[in-house]
C-alpha cells in the first residue's frame, strides 16, 4: 500500500509558518546576544538559565541518536511522550470529522487527547490473552481513521503485543501507526525503531520516565521519518525542553552502566516477585509482562487495595478497566520494598 503524509496532514497545518524564534534564525557562536530580549546580567542561578535553551535540542538529540542508532533528524523531544501524543492529534485529525482507535486496556492519554482535540475514539478491545484482534481492527478502518496507537509492552497489563500482528497493520493501513515503547528497557522483545526506514507511517514513542529513572524531568522521545519530525517541529511551542532539563538529560545518558543494572535488578525482583506473589490463595493470576510492573487478579482487588493504602503501600486499583476486573497494577520497587509488600500481604491473608 502506497502511504502519502500529505493525504494525512490537516490542510491548515501545510499552510501555516512555525514561529521563527530568535534562537532559530541565528544558532551559531557569538559574544554578544541582544536579539532575544534576555537579561543580560544573568540568572540569581549558578547556570546561565537567562538564555533561551536550543529549539532543537541538538546536543541532546546526538547523544540519543548515538545511543539508539537513528540519526538525529528523526528524532523529536517533548514534554514527556505526552506531548507527542497531543502534537500527533493536532497535525493529522480534523477535529469533528476524524478518528483514532485504540486497544483497551491501554494507556489512557490517547482517549484523552482525543477528547480534548474533539476526535472520536474508536475502541477495539484486545483478546482474552492482551492481544490485537486483526478481523476486529479490519472492520474498524475507514476512510477517515487517521492514527492507530498500540502500546507495546502494554499499560496496564504488562505484555508486548505480537510483532507479526503490528507489522500486519503498518503494511496495511494508510494512516500513521504509533507504537508506544515506554518500556521498551524491559521487554524481551526488540524496538521497532530498527524498521523507520521501512514504515514511512511508523512512529515510536519512548521515554526518559522508566528504565532512565528521569520521570522528574519529563522528557519524552518520538521517532519517525523526517517528514513526520519536519511537522512536529513544525507545531511544536518554540522553546519546548527548558535548558536544565537538556543538561541533565544529556549528563544521565552518559551513565548507561547504571540503568543496565537497575533494569536486570528490576527484571530479576519482577520474577521473584511473581513467585512469592502465586503462593498466597487471594492471588488467581500474575499476568506475563514485558514491562517493570504485573498485572496480578486477585480476589477482591479494591479490599486488598485499601488493605495496603492504609499500610502506607500505594498500589494502582485497575479493577475498573476492561480486561481488568479484580486486578492490581503492582511496580516492582526496590528489593527491601518488594519485601515489604510481601510481608504485608502474607498477613492479609493469614
Amino acid at each position: 500500500m502506497e502511504f502519502n503524509l500529505d493525504n494525512l496532514v490537516r490542510e491548515n497545518i501545510k499552510r501555516m509558518t512555525a514561529y521563527s524564534s530568535a534562537r532559530h534564525e541565528y544558532s551559531g557562536t557569538a559574544s554578544i546576544f541582544l536579539d532575544a530580549n534576555e537579561n543580560s546580567f544573568g540568572s540569581p542561578l549558578s547556570e546561565n538559565y537567562n538564555r533561551y535553551p536550543d529549539p532543537l535540542q541538538l546536543k541532546l538529540k546526538e547523544k540519543l541518536s548515538n545511543i539508539k542508532g537513528v540519526p538525529f533528524q528523526n528524532i523529536f523531544l517533548g514534554n514527556g511522550s505526552d506531548e507527542a501524543i497531543d502534537l500527533l492529534f493536532r497535525i493529522f485529525c480534523e477535529p469533528g470529522k476524524d478518528n483514532v482507535i485504540i486497544f483497551p486496556p491501554t494507556y489512557g492519554m490517547y482517549e484523552v487527547c482525543a477528547e480534548m482535540n474533539n476526535v472520536t475514539v474508536k475502541k477495539v478491545s484486545l483478546t482474552e490473552n492482551f492481544q490485537l484482534d486483526l478481523s476486529a481492527i479490519e472492520k474498524a478502518i475507514d476512510a477517515t481513521t487517521k492514527l492507530i496507537f498500540v502500546c507495546s509492552p502494554n499499560n496496564p497489563t504488562g505484555n508486548s503485543i505480537n510483532r507479526n500482528d503490528i507489522e500486519v497493520i503498518l503494511n496495511n493501513f494508510d494512516g500513521l501507526v504509533v507504537i508506544d515503547e515506554a518500556y521498551i528497557n524491559y521487554a524481551k522483545q526488540k524496538t521497532f525503531i530498527p524498521e523507520l526506514t521501512e514504515y514511512p507511517n511508523l512512529v515510536i514513542l519512548q521515554t526518559l520516565s522508566k528504565a532512565w529513572g528521569l520521570a522528574g524531568l519529563r522528557l519524552g522521545m518520538a521517532f519517525a521519518g523526517q517528514p513526520i519530525i519536519d511537522y512536529l517541529n513544525k507545531v511544536k511551542y518554540p522553546y519546548n525542553i527548558n535548558t536544565a532539563t537538556q543538561n541533565l538529560a544529556i549528563e544521565a545518558l552518559s551513565n548507561i552502566s547504571s540503568i543496565n543494572n537497575w533494569t536486570k535488578t528490576t527484571v530479576e525482583q519482577k520474577e521473584w516477585l511473581k513467585e512469592e506473589l502465586l503462593e498466597l490463595e487471594f492471588v488467581q493470576t500474575v499476568y506475563p509482562s514485558d514491562a517493570n510492573f504485573i498485572l496480578v487478579k486477585m480476589t477482591d482487588a479494591k479490599k486488598v487495595y485499601n488493605y495496603l493504602s492504609a499500610k502506607g503501600i500505594i498500589v494502582r486499583d485497575r479493577s475498573n478497566i476492561i480486561l481488568c476486573d479484580d486486578c492490581l497494577r503492582i511496580t516492582i520497587g526496590t528489593p527491601d520494598e518488594n519485601k515489604q509488600l510481601v510481608e504485608a500481604l502474607k498477613l492479609y491473608g493469614a
